[in-house]
């Protein structure tokens, strides 16, 4: 057998790791924003990366591993970590909060992905298969992790769908970044929160933030 036919064993094959997977993962998200995911290919990443297309064979199989990988990072969702900030509300409002308190707003990277991923969900059933597996489920995990915590609190004595609240906070995100155009700023996110979930979770009404003395009224 020659040497060129002669498989490699996975134990010997190079890694991409660290800071060069870091740079590959941020060459794939830009160029999903740029051409979307059908348009997008190992050519194209590897070319946007300076790497060789063989490199990204080395640690992804197929394009739908790839792009997840690349979503996951920048939703920030490697972790799966479940807030733990102390209430409900604020829980829910760390699952959705902008990154760096910057409003989710038409034109912005993150609006741009969702349009890019739900046009992908439509048109490739692996990428929908390994999204929904990677992200969708590790989501709403999470979701049902911080309705649980405040069952454990005694915040929540219905039997809400954790899964199904939570989802339905990011659908409202969702639905005014996206379809609406409005950017979705920390007032915003409070006011569905307060307004909209915790009422459906079955969760007393959030008081108004207390005036200092000097503004009350007599």
């Amino acid at each position: 057998m020659s040497l060129s036919s002669t498989p490699r064993s996975p134990q010997t094959r190079p890694r991409v790791a660290g800071e060069r997977e870091d740079e590959i993962l941020e060459a794939t998200f830009g160029e999903l924003l740029q051409v979307g995911y059908d348009r997008l290919t190992f050519d194209s990443v590897a070319k946007r990366a300076h790497a060789s297309k063989a490199t990204l064979y080395r640690r992804w199989e197929t394009k739908s591993a790839l792009v997840v990988d690349a979503i996951l990072r920048h939703k920030g969702a490697t972790d799966a970590r479940v807030p733990d900030e102390g209430s409900l509300r604020a829980d829910l409002l760390a699952l959705v909060a902008p990154k760096a308190g910057k409003a989710v707003g038409p034109g912005q990277r993150e609006t741009r992905a969702v349009a890019a991923v739900f046009t992908a969900l439509l048109t490739d059933p692996e990428f929908a298969a390994e999204f929904r597996t990677r992200f969708v489920d590790q989501r709403r995990r999470v979701g049902e992790a911080v309705i649980d915590r405040a069952r454990e609190r005694g915040e929540i004595t219905s039997d809400v769908d954790g899964g199904l609240l939570t989802a339905s906070l990011a659908g409202i995100v969702l639905h005014r970044s996206f379809v609406l155009g409005e950017p979705v700023d920390h007032s915003t996110l409070e006011e569905i929160v307060d307004t909209i979930i915790l009422p459906a979770a079955g969760c007393e009404p959030v008081a108004s933030t207390p005036h200092s003395p000097d503004q009350e009224t007599p």
